[in-house]
């Protein structure tokens, strides 16, 4: 604080004097912990200055509170909180009235919609088997490549950078994005259709308050995300989730499904899907589901939200291009971001949209948060342009091929046939069944691998209408090196052991 404001308010038309006021303040803060042990105070000119006060008042007011102990001053560190306060003399604050309660978030009302509540994938440095999904190989990025990317985007800042840039995003890492999804999606757009935004999350928030009104009906696919169902259970529509199978989600069963929830399917403004590698099950939509689907879009003139969390990453010969690549008349809205490719704390992600959905969605980011840091932006768009990108992307693809392959070796050697292996094809993690063990409690395992150190994630909660009648996991293996993996499947093999055999 020294050097800095001090929250004082002095009431002038008081009967107590000034330099009791600004002691009453100091003390006040200091026993509320705004103030703690240690904490400089401003210099007495400056606060002085602040208050628009004579310094006298001020001076007069620190001998007071150093008197009492609540500040000591030293030559060299000025005037600081005593280490050790007195307790204070006060006086009882105002009655106030007692505050409403809150209202309990919509994740309290016990709907299937809103479990599991999970926490943010965190990289653990504590050495444990941590088999979560949505973590990448933070260990191998590139620091001094990125911190040199950082440094050219600063070194070239002039006013402009430095002030509030465009809402929809730098030029330059719009170009660089838009050249990316040509080569590696098939998706051909022009810079004016895509838009930088704070992570994928962001874009499909502002998607959902831009195209759903009250009443309106958002499907999403079962399994799905609890953080979309989150972004979409917040919004004023009614969320239906509709099953998917190997070929992607069912398209035929959409409007019974809608019935089903006493709803109109004419209501229906928005299909979330995760074509290129679903999230958990990690099947792949079918061509022909797909042409399906962009036929029912067109046909009730419904918005297909395209979300392409893991675009980079495919272990297949075979890649098919983005639904929003040949939308066949249908409004495709495709999301990305590079918290998987590069890192989560980037918080850079972008929507390519439809032409008539770019003016109101720019109106929401504009009002939301003005714009995405731009200088992160500049120095992400010189490490794609550079190539430093491409190389980085091929070095993680190679390692997730090795780490994929040394998951799938180890689970067939210690689960033989007992193991059902889905969304290999694709992405950062597997969904994982142990067959032969049906009515097995999946939270035993879960107790059971985290005694030898192995952390694994239960798929279940993922499902709103059909859990899985036999223990299933989601197992990321993107940020364990191959001896890890195999250490920690070998885990895991005896604790599923265990359960079973109780």
């Amino acid at each position: 604080m020294g050097g800095g404001q001090l929250l004082v308010v002095l009431d002038r038309d008081s009967p107590v004097p000034l330099q009791q006021q600004l002691c009453d303040q100091i003390s006040g803060s200091v026993r509320t912990g705004r103030l703690r042990a240690g904490d400089p105070v401003p210099p007495s000119r400056e606060l002085a200055h602040q208050l628009g006060v004579s310094r006298t008042v001020v001076t007069r007011a620190y001998e007071l509170l150093r008197a009492n102990g609540v500040l000591t001053s030293r030559r060299g560190s000025g005037t600081r909180v005593s280490g050790a306060v007195p307790d204070l003399p006060h006086r009882d604050p105002p009655a106030r009235a007692p505050l409403r309660p809150e209202p309990p978030l919509p994740t309290d009302a016990g709907s299937p919609l809103w479990r599991p509540w999970e926490p943010a994938p965190m990289h653990r440095p504590d050495g444990a088997y941590d088999f979560r999904h949505g973590t990448p190989a933070l260990a191998s990025f590139p620091v001094a490549r990125w911190r040199q990317s950082l440094a050219e985007a600063v070194s070239r800042a002039d006013a402009v950078a430095l002030g509030y840039g465009p809402a929809e995003g730098s030029p330059a890492l719009r170009d660089q994005i838009t050249a990316l999804l040509r080569r590696s999606r098939a998706l051909d757009v022009s810079r004016e259709h895509t838009i930088v935004t704070s992570g994928a999350t962001q874009a499909m928030d502002i998607l959902v308050r831009q195209l759903v009104g009250p009443d309106d009906v958002v499907v999403i696919e079962d399994p799905s995300h609890t953080v979309l169902r989150q972004i979409f259970g917040y919004s004023r529509a009614a969320v239906v989730p509709v099953p998917v199978d190997s070929e992607g989600l069912r398209v035929d069963e959409i409007a019974d499904r809608v019935r089903g929830h006493g709803l109109d399917p004419a209501r229906v403004r928005l299909v979330y899907v995760t074509p290129s590698h679903q999230f958990p099950t990690g099947f792949v939509m079918s061509e022909r589901r797909r042409r399906a689907l962009l036929r029912w879009a067109r046909e009730h003139g419904v918005t297909v939200l395209e979300d392409d969390y893991h675009n980079e990453f495919s272990f297949t010969a075979e890649r098919l291009p983005s639904l929003a690549a040949d939308p066949q008349g249908a409004d495709v809205a495709y999301v990305g971001s590079f918290s998987k490719t590069l890192f989560p704390s980037l918080r850079i992600g972008y929507a390519v949209l439809p032409p008539h959905l770019v003016r109101p969605f720019l109106g929401i980011k504009w009002i939301t948060d003005r714009l995405t840091p731009t200088l992160t932006q500049e120095a992400l768009a010189e490490f794609v342009g550079s190539g430093a990108y491409a190389r980085h992307i091929g070095r993680m693809d190679r390692l997730y091929r090795q780490r994929r392959a040394r998951l799938l070796e180890a689970l067939y050697e210690h689960f033989g046939a007992g193991v059902r292996v889905s969304g290999a094809a694709a992405g950062l993690h597997v969904l994982v069944t142990f067959g032969g063990a049906p009515g097995t409690d999946e939270t035993a395992i879960v107790r059971a691998a985290a005694t030898r150190g192995v952390r694994v994630y239960p798929a279940s909660g993922y499902f709103v209408a059909h859990p899985p009648s036999e223990p299933a996991f989601l197992i990321g293996y993107a940020a364990l090196p191959t001896a890890r993996i195999t250490e920690g499947v070998a885990l895991l093999a005896a604790a599923v052991r265990d359960v079973t055999a109780r």
